[in-house]
């Protein structure tokens, strides 16, 4: 007789209209699993019949997603239930959230997306947590406007992706060849939909194309000689990931998100928030050939991390230890 397959529901705070970071990875696991086990996506849980309840629950994001894990824990305390830690989650709501440290306490098992994340949990939790890197498919490296220098930004424009600093910096850049700066993602906050569309009115060399397909994305970054992250808070952005696999060299704030997923010795890091230390690193890739090229190896070094049948096999991994044990009401 053919066993039956695991029931796995994802709790997601975003779905499919959002195209964000938390619905992509949910999606990618989704169909990591789905060979050996039914999976669904959805934006929450609530105790239906007993007989149709997940055999194992995984969330993202602790306080968004904290509901769930809070009912799912109290209805079926023997069940894995898997909590992914994402971004603000980890790097500022479970010191502050009750319901979010709460979360962190009744989750069996715990997921960072970077090497630096663990470092970020309350130590007496650091054993029930694991690292899982995020991927993204390789892309042959586009043929990049020889005209200008081209840089992409690549995020929903809100207060913890800080896209306010390399709108400063763009205007901070010495003179050379053009430094044009393409930004792409929706603005969720009215003060970024005025200060891109102000940019853009005065500066031929800021392009905001709002929010893309990821597809239309990805052929935009790849085309790019670099891609500048410059949030505030982050816990394993897709979009390093996307660039490092397209061959894009990346210029990241120095938060504790981006260097778990660049390494510790990268050369392209510039503090948060400061516009003319960006400036100052634009100019440096633009004029200073070996320099670019640098960073393009230490990215290529790292880029096998994040490859998908790597993220895969440690999804399953994940999900197959934990259905082993033993299943309790």
């Amino acid at each position: 007789m053919r066993s039956r397959k695991s029931h796995i529901l994802i709790i997601s705070p975003a779905l499919k209209n959002a195209n964000n970071g938390n619905w992509h990875t949910a999606l990618r696991w989704s169909r990591f699993l789905k060979d050996t086990c039914n999976v669904a996506i959805a934006t929450e849980w609530t105790p239906s019949n007993k007989d149709s309840a997940p055999d194992a629950l995984v969330a993202l994001h602790a306080r968004r997603s904290a509901d769930a894990i809070i009912r799912f824990a109290a209805h079926y305390p023997g069940r894995p239930l898997i909590l992914v830690l994402t971004g603000t989650d980890l790097y500022r709501d479970i010191a502050i959230d009750t319901s979010s440290q709460q979360a962190l306490e009744v989750a069996s098992h715990l997921v960072v997306l970077q090497q630096e994340g663990i470092a970020a949990l309350p130590e007496a939790l650091r054993a029930k947590c694991r690292v899982i890197f995020q991927s993204a498919t390789t892309l042959r490296p586009g043929v990049p406007n020889r005209t200008r220098f081209d840089i992409v930004v690549v995020g929903h424009m809100r207060a913890e992706k800080d896209p306010l600093t390399p709108m400063r910096a763009l205007e901070l850049v010495p003179g050379g060849l053009p430094v044009r700066l393409i930004h792409i993602g929706n603005a969720l906050e009215e003060k970024y939909l005025h200060a891109a569309r102000e940019l853009m009115a005065r500066n031929a060399n800021y392009k905001w194309l709002g929010g893309l397909a990821r597809g239309a994305a990805r052929q935009r970054i790849k085309r790019a000689r670099a891609m500048v992250i410059s949030s505030l808070i982050e816990g394993g952005a897709n979009v390093v990931i996307e660039a490092m696999t397209s061959g894009v060299p990346v210029l990241a704030s120095a938060i504790s998100g981006n260097i778990g997923m660049l390494g510790r010795d990268y050369a392209g890091y510039f503090p948060a928030g400061d516009a003319e230390a960006l400036a100052a690193l634009i100019a440096r890739s633009r004029d200073d050939a070996d320099f670019l090229a640098h960073l393009g190896r230490q990215c290529a070094r790292r880029a096998p991390l994040f490859s998908p049948a790597r993220e895969k096999r440690e999804v399953i991994k994940l999900i197959s230890s934990c259905m082993k044990r033993p299943r309790l009401p």
